[in-house]
């Protein structure tokens, strides 16, 4: 599985490197429904950045419906700040005349909060980039470049795929459903495969893995089902062109969710050694052409561009 992923959340990227278009209406769409409250779509930093020195009057109304989700946003962290502030107060009041069970865990859940909603705040206002701008889980937004008649086109689409005609519950029922196995194309992802296949750009990726595998000892000597996050990137900095399915959902009276997953396949040796047991397939960037313009009858074309995949070697180290 992948985990997560850091991402070229900037879209700019498609456009300089494989001449691709902007879907400037889907990238408003998604902006305006969540600063409208129509949803609650979780959207790297990185990409709201893209739109931070707009150029055109599309790009502009995108950075006012940002600016107003950020002002709505900050608006509600600051009260929630300020009744935190309170609470540890009055939890601070009480501990000074007498310990009590419910005042000190009040103290204890008051500082946790308020240390949460200040780095939130914090991110809000920073304008310095960080890695951890263009990184995204499942349930994230990232760009993804498609063929649209002919032409290629970036969309923002959810990490976690909703393949249409599916019930909504799916979601929840299937929370894996942010990766496509290979082994399973032709199964639940039948709908998808052979019809439509994006490709996102990915600097390096993350897999939760036993902590016991990745240190090879017995997991005797580790609690249940005790993790590790490690990171894994290309040891020669390239960028990974990854395989994706995706998917435009659509239910009468909801927004529509265009949304996407990561093709994973069995990992290299490297990977397997380090204890993870699924890796992404990145392709080769003289097949993303081929990939993204699938024939649903020649399925064994499209098994071969991902047999002919790009193969970097995966250094890992423990995520920070």
């Amino acid at each position: 599985m992948c985990y997560s992923a850091q991402i070229q959340a900037d879209y700019r990227k498609f456009v300089r490197t494989f001449g691709a278009l902007m879907d400037i209406d889907e990238f408003a769409r998604l902006f305006f429904e969540r600063a409208e409250g129509v949803s609650k779509a979780k959207i790297p930093k990185a990409m709201e950045e893209a739109f931070a020195a707009p150029e055109t009057d599309a790009e502009r109304k995108i950075k006012g419906f940002i600016d107003k989700f950020n002002r709505d946003q900050t608006s509600k962290l600051e009260q929630d700040l300020f009744k935190q502030r309170k609470r540890l107060a009055d939890a601070e009041r009480t501990l000074l005349t007498k310990v009590t069970k419910a005042a000190t865990e009040s103290q204890r859940i008051a500082t946790d909060k308020i240390a949460w909603t200040r780095g939130k705040l914090d991110d809000m206002q920073r304008t310095e980039p960080k890695p951890k701008d263009s990184r995204i889980f499942p349930g994230h937004y990232a760009p993804v470049m498609v063929m649209e008649n002919g032409r290629l086109v970036v969309k923002p689409m959810r990490y976690q795929c909703r393949i249409a005609g599916k019930p909504a519950s799916y979601d929840v029922k299937y929370p894996g459903t942010y990766n496509a196995r290979r082994d399973n194309l032709e199964g639940f992802w039948k709908p998808c495969f052979g019809y439509t296949h994006g490709v996102i750009l990915v600097d390096v990726f993350y897999e939760n893995v036993s902590k016991a595998k990745f240190e090879g000892t017995l997991s005797e000597t580790h609690e249940k089902d005790e993790n590790v996050v490690l990171e894994f990137r290309p040891s020669n900095g390239q960028l990974m062109l990854v395989a994706c399915l995706w998917s435009r959902w659509t239910a009468p009276g909801e927004p529509d969710l265009v949304s996407f997953a990561a093709i994973t396949d069995e990992p290299p040796p490297e990977v397997a050694a380090a204890g993870h047991d699924r890796c992404i397939v990145p392709i080769k960037p003289e097949n993303v052409d081929a990939w993204l313009n699938p024939d649903p009858e020649k399925l064994d074309a499209m098994y071969a561009i991902l047999d002919d995949r790009d193969r970097p070697y995966y250094e890992h180290r423990l995520a920070a």
